[in-house]
């Protein structure tokens, strides 16, 4: 959920009207700038800087009505103007006119600052002869004619990072030199080892039948493992020459678990991921849940600040069957098929766990399951963190990109909060790399695990009511909240309801049910000594249930889409049940699917094609929103809505994520994973 956040950002602040209110405050410099400016397109024919800078200016284009109340202008036109003692600066005018609220970009000397800038449009100093150059909408399409002034944002011509950007620029750096080197290293021993044991050519049959034997000797054991002893090889050559030793430190083993050579090994594998086995469909049902996601935030990206027919969008996809697959609500129940995911992993791994420590459940066992759940989302998690810090100051963003980049600045003030896996606890315009909220939600979800196999253990009558209980209290808490404050059952894409996210859909006490289910069904699929189904009919009657299920929870999300003006009881018990009946339902899947009764969709989610995508999934969760950013943020014009459009738009992006998260995840993710600490 990556919409909620930018409410707070996109026109936020306090409305100035366009009058003069307030002591003209302007540096020297800047209205001696702007003067010449303006003089200058006053002549009859003026210098090109003018013009170029005049032209600049955000006009009003067609389909206002639509939605294109947006005038961003020429961002590179204005930055290559070039005046006698200035250049352009490219500057945005944050309106409210009536309803409608929109931007202008306008073009300035870069001698002039934000408060300068908002000083000139308060006075209505920008003026071509009478006209303004910042005119308000006419009044055959608002009725209101007065402009309001929410704010201004100025876009530097030059890119100034500061010590932040330069440290999470080395620990990129860093964080992808170390496991280059470490190929480089490994590749030398291999070469080495080759040349070792290549065979001397020999002048008589004695020593020809001593090389051979001595050939087959030493490939046999430069075929093994790259951390093998080298003994074999020291022996078949003798004393004529003595190779190179490499000691098992642990900085030789850091460094293999780095290499390329072991870390792409098994991820472009179509064998199952999962670790011991089974579940295959857990597979495909976790990429089509990241598909789902990602083609939800390629849609609803855009649609923020940055269509020029937003309100054909609007009207097209509520009418629309895709409206699933392109607007918040359905979309973002694939959010808790994940969670549900994770709740039976983590039962399966720790009851694994316990059984292969004799059957104890030890507070060191289980300071070791957190440590390698933290092990394995961390790395790449705050890889991706100081990338996104990098890149804010790298690169010379475009008009669309400031509820995005404001937004994500936080991280300079919030990132402990991703570091200690607590940033869903923060107000949500707080969290640095929004779309991670999910990592500290799991996170929370997943250490309450050893508690319930605790009381699993201890007692099962203790299980059920304990986990009854916490099943009950999330409903609850979310029906409460919901009907409290009048809250919709998904935060629409007009961003009228901020409370929404900063209240209810990244808090882990309403939440949580979907990972308690995937708990309870990891315990009872580790644990099962009989089938669960033992008939067909059993098999046919739940399919019935489960499909049934699925389309009541998607197809209720369109009756009730629309916010409440006051306390809902339907608003207020589909949003406490429907996250855990989702999750029951892709239970039922799972479980048929294990027990042989899954039929074609059991085939479907368990092919071999799944497994690659499965293994990159992570890191294409965590890259995916970066570059739907780039592509927004670096544009100049709005973008228009077609199907065709968007479809592009999704498939693009698709194959970038597919791309870079595999190299993220040789080059970042997996080397931590197969880090030991222990030479055992």
């Amino acid at each position: 959920m990556a919409l909620g956040w930018m409410a707070f950002i996109l026109f936020g602040g306090c409305s100035i009207a366009l009058e003069n209110t307030k002591t003209l405050t302007v540096s020297q410099r800047c209205m001696k700038d702007t003067n010449t400016f303006l003089w200058e397109i006053k002549q009859d024919r003026p210098k090109e800087y003018a013009v170029l800078m005049y032209d600049a200016f955000g006009k009003l284009g067609s389909n206002v009505e639509g939605g294109n109340a947006n005038q961003p202008g020429l961002l590179q036109q204005c930055r290559s103007a070039h005046g006698p003692a200035f250049s352009g600066q490219y500057c945005q005018v944050f309106l409210r006119q009536g309803t409608v609220q929109y931007f202008v970009g306008i073009c300035v000397p870069d001698s002039c600052g934000e408060d300068d800038v908002e000083m000139l449009v308060l006075y209505g100093r920008l003026q071509f002869g009478k006209m303004s150059l910042i005119p308000p909408l006419p009044p055959i399409l608002v009725n209101q004619s007065t402009q309001e002034m929410i704010m201004t944002h100025c876009l530097p011509n030059t890119i100034a990072p500061d010590a932040s950007d330069v440290t999470c620029l080395f620990v990129c750096c860093t964080m992808v030199a170390i496991p280059l080197a470490a190929t480089l290293f490994t590749a030398i021993i291999r070469w080495h080892r080759n040349r070792e044991v290549s065979p001397t050519a020999a002048s008589s049959c004695l020593n020809t039948g001593l090389n051979l034997y001595g050939t087959l000797k030493t490939n046999s054991s430069s075929s093994s493992d790259i951390n093998s002893s080298t003994s074999e090889e020291n022996s078949s050559q003798g004393t004529r020459r003595t190779p190179l030793r490499f000691p098992q430190s642990c900085v030789y083993r850091c460094l293999q678990a780095f290499s390329l050579q072991t870390t792409s090994q098994g991820v472009l594998s179509t064998s199952s991921s999962i670790p011991g086995g089974g579940y295959s469909s857990l597979n495909g049902i976790r990429v089509l849940s990241l598909l789902w996601i990602m083609c939800g935030h390629s849609a609803q990206f855009p649609v923020i600040n940055n269509l020029d027919n937003y309100k054909n969008w609007k009207k097209t996809v509520e009418s629309s069957p895709l409206h699933v697959l392109s607007i918040s609500g359905p979309v973002f129940l694939a959010v808790d098929t994940f969670l549900l995911l994770g709740g039976l992993l983590s039962a399966r791994s720790l009851l694994g766990s316990i059984n292969r420590a004799e059957d104890k459940l030890s507070p060191s066992l289980i300071a070791n399951y957190l440590f390698r759940r933290i092990k394995r989302i961390q790395p790449l998690h705050l890889f991706i963190m100081c990338l996104t810090i990098s890149l804010i100051s790298l690169i010379q963003w475009g008009p669309y990109s400031f509820p995005f980049i404001d937004a994500l600045m936080d991280c300079k003030t919030y990132w402990w909060a991703n570091l200690l896996l607590i940033s869903n606890l923060l107000p949500v315009h707080e969290i640095c790399i929004p779309w991670t909220w999910y990592l500290s939600l799991d996170f929370q979800c997943y250490a309450t695990t050893p508690l319930l196999v605790y009381f699993y253990r201890l007692n099962r009558g203790v299980f059920v009511v304990v986990a009854g209980g916490l099943l009950l209290m999330t409903t609850v808490v979310s029906a409460v909240i919901t009907a409290l404050l009048q809250l919709p059952v998904f935060q629409p894409s007009t961003l009228t309801s901020e409370n929404y996210v900063l209240y209810y859909y990244v808090k882990p006490h309403t939440r949580y049910g979907p990972f308690l289910v995937g708990i309870l069904t990891g315990i009872y699929l580790t644990t099962k000594k009989n089938q669960l189904l033992k008939q067909k009919w059993q098999a046919v009657l739940g399919w019935l249930c489960c499909l049934s299920l699925m389309a009541v929870v998607v197809g209720l999300a369109y009756v009730l889409r629309e916010t409440p003006a006051h306390p809902s009881v339907p608003h207020a018990l589909y949003q406490g049940l429907h996250r855990p009946l989702w999750a029951l339902a892709v239970t039922w899947i799972i479980v048929a699917c294990e027990e042989g009764y899954g039929g074609f969709i059991k085939s479907l989610l368990s092919q071999g094609f799944w497994v690659p995508l499965s293994n990159i999934s992570f890191a294409c969760y965590l890259t995916h929103p970066v570059f739907i950013i780039l592509y927004i943020g670096l544009q100049e014009t709005p973008i228009h809505y077609t199907d065709l459009n968007f479809m592009y738009m999704f498939l693009g992006h698709l194959v970038l994520t597919l791309v870079v998260g595999y190299v993220f995840t040789v080059l970042v993710e997996k080397p931590y994973l197969l880090l030991k600490w222990s030479s055992t």
